[in-house]
C-alpha cells in the first residue's frame, strides 16, 4: 500500500522493506517525489544549476567491482582522496565530498549529474582486486555533451595499500587537471573573440601563450588584457598578462627591462591580492621577485604557492629557474624535471627547457647541455635564448663551427634580448654566472666590444 505525506509540495511513497547492498537486513525504504495534478507520484524536479565562472568538476564514487566488501574502503578513499588533490588546484570548481556520494550506487546519466551539481566535468572511476593486484579505471567525462575528454587504467600490486592509494590518487589528480585546461582551451578557441567572457579570453590568451612564438605571445597579451577588462577582480588575467609581458621582454626582446619591470611586478602583486589563495598568481609573484634578484623573498612565495596547490607544474618551474639562479643548479634541475613530469605541455616549457640546459652549463656539464639546448630548440625554433646558451656550450666544447652558427642566430632573431643578455648583466643573474656565460661566448667567437658590463636597467 502507498501512502503520502500532505501539506507539502512533495510527497514521500513507502516502497516497503528492501534488501540495499551492503546492508544485511532488509530494511524499509522511502521515495521524495512530486505529486502532479491527478494526485499520482511523479520523478523528483531537479533545477540545473548555474555553471561557475570556471571549470567545475565532480568526482563520483569509484564503483567496488569486486565481490569482496571491504574493496569498498579501498575505493572511497581514492575517490575522496582526488577529491581532496583536484580541491587545490585554483583554476578548478570542485565539488565535496558529501554531495558527490549521494550518487553512490547508482546508475547515473552525465547529462543530470551535471546539471544537478552545476559542473561541467564529472570524474568516474572503479576499483577491481584480483588476488594480490588491483585495477583501477577513471575517466574524465564533458556532462553536458557526454564526451569523453580523458581516461586511463592503472594496474598495481597491493603490497601497501596506502601507498598505493596514494600513488593512483597522484597519477590521476595530476592527469585530470591539464586535461581540463585542454578542454577548456579548445572550447574557448571555438567561441567568436567579441562574446568571450573573462574565463574565455583567458584560456585563449594561454592556448596563444602555448604557442611561444613572438606573435602568438603578442596576441596572448591582447586576451589577457581582454580578460582584465572584462572582470578587473580576475586574479587570473594579471598573471597571464604578467607572465606575457615577462616572455616578450626576456625572450623576444620586444620590451626593454626598464619598460617592464614596473608594469609586471604591478601585475603580479594585484593577482595576489585580488586572491592570496590563487597558487598561480603567486608563482607569478615569485618569478618577479627573482626577476629583480630577490630569491629569498621568490623562495617564500613559492613555498606559499605549494602549500596551497602541491602538485603545482608552474611553481615548481619557477622554483627551479629561482634555485638555478640562485646558484643550486642541481636542486633547481631536480624541481624543473617534476613540473616537466607533471605537465609536459605547459605553457612555460620553453623556459623551463632553457633552465635545465643552464643548470648543465653552470655545473660545467657542456655536453649535457648542448643537448638539453637542442631538445628545447626541436621544441621551440624561435626561442632565441635558447642559441645564446647553445653557443657558449658549444664554445666550451671546442666545437667552435657550430658554436658560431648557434652564436649568429641568437643575434639575429632577437638583437635588444641579446643585448640586454649579454652586453650588460640582468639582476637575476649572478656575477660569477654572467662571466661563465661570457667566457663560453667568448669561445664561441663572440667578441665584447663594451669595456664593462653593466646591470641591466
Amino acid at each position: 500500500m502507498t501512502r503520502f505525506a500532505t501539506g507539502c509540495p512533495w510527497s514521500l511513497r513507502d516502497l516497503g522493506e528492501q534488501q540495499l547492498k551492503n546492508i544485511a537486513r532488509s530494511v524499509r525504504v522511502y521515495r521524495v517525489g512530486d505529486l502532479d495534478t491527478v494526485g499520482t507520484l511523479s520523478a523528483p524536479v531537479s533545477s540545473a544549476v548555474p555553471l561557475p565562472d570556471k571549470p567545475s568538476l565532480a568526482v563520483l564514487p569509484f564503483s567496488n567491482m569486486s565481490s569482496d566488501l571491504e574493496q569498498e574502503f579501498f575505493s572511497d578513499g581514492i575517490a575522496e582522496d582526488v577529491i581532496t588533490a583536484l580541491s587545490r588546484y585554483p583554476e578548478l570548481f570542485v565539488i565535496a565530498r558529501n554531495s558527490c556520494f549521494t550518487y553512490r550506487g547508482r546508475a547515473v546519466d552525465m547529462k543530470q549529474v551535471g546539471r544537478e551539481l552545476g559542473v561541467r566535468y564529472v570524474l568516474e572511476g572503479s576499483v577491481r582486486k584480483a588476488g594480490n593486484r588491483v585495477r583501477v579505471t577513471a575517466q574524465l567525462v564533458e556532462a553536458e555533451a557526454g564526451n569523453h575528454v580523458w581516461a586511463n587504467r592503472y594496474d598495481r600490486d597491493l603490497a601497501d595499500i596506502f601507498a598505493l592509494q596514494d600513488e593512483i590518487t597522484e597519477a590521476v589528480a595530476t592527469a585530470v587537471a591539464p586535461a581540463i585546461a585542454d578542454s577548456e582551451r579548445q572550447r574557448a578557441m571555438r567561441k567568436p573573440p567579441g562574446g568571450l567572457d573573462a574565463w574565455s579570453a583567458y584560456q585563449r590568451g594561454l592556448w596563444h601563450f602555448s604557442k611561444g612564438t613572438p606573435d602568438d605571445n603578442a596576441l596572448a597579451e591582447g586576451f589577457f588584457q581582454q580578460a582584465i577588462d572584462l572582470d578587473p577582480s580576475f586574479a587570473g588575467g594579471y598573471t597571464g598578462l604578467a607572465f606575457a609581458q615577462t616572455r616578450a621582454t626576456g625572450v623576444y626582446g620586444k620590451r626593454s627591462l626598464a619598460e617592464s619591470e614596473n608594469s609586471t611586478l604591478a601585475l603580479a602583486r594585484r593577482a595576489v591580492t585580488l586572491d592570496g589563495n590563487d597558487a598561480e598568481a603567486r608563482t607569478c609573484f615569485a618569478e618577479q621577485l627573482m626577476r629583480r634578484g630577490d630569491y629569498e623573498g621568490a623562495l617564500a612565495e613559492l613555498e606559499l604557492a605549494l602549500a596551497i596547490s602541491p602538485n603545482l607544474a608552474n611553481a615548481y618551474g619557477v622554483l627551479g629557474g629561482v634555485l638555478i639562479m640562485a646558484g643550486h643548479p642541481k636542486k633547481g634541475r631536480a624541481a624543473l624535471e617534476k613540473s616537466i613530469r607533471l605537465d609536459p605541455r605547459n605553457p612555460n616549457l620553453t623556459v623551463h627547457l632553457l633552465n635545465v640546459a643552464i643548470s648543465f652549463y653552470m655545473l660545467r656539464e657542456y655536453n649535457a647541455a648542448v643537448e638539453a639546448a637542442k631538445r628545447g630548440i626541436r621544441s621551440y625554433p624561435d626561442y632565441s635564448n635558447m642559441y645564446r646558451w647553445l653557443a657558449a656550450a658549444l664554445g666550451q666544447t671546442g666545437r667552435i663551427d657550430e658554436a658560431k652558427e648557434a652564436l649568429a642566430k641568437a643575434i639575429a632573431m632577437a638583437p635588444t634580448a641579446f643585448d640586454m643578455f649579454v652586453r650588460r648583466r640582468v639582476p637575476w643573474h649572478r656575477p660569477e654566472d654572467h662571466a661563465h656565460m661570457l667566457e663560453g661566448l667568448r669561445k664561441a667567437g663572440w667578441e665584447d666590444q663594451a669595456t664593462s658590463v653593466p646591470e641591466a636597467q
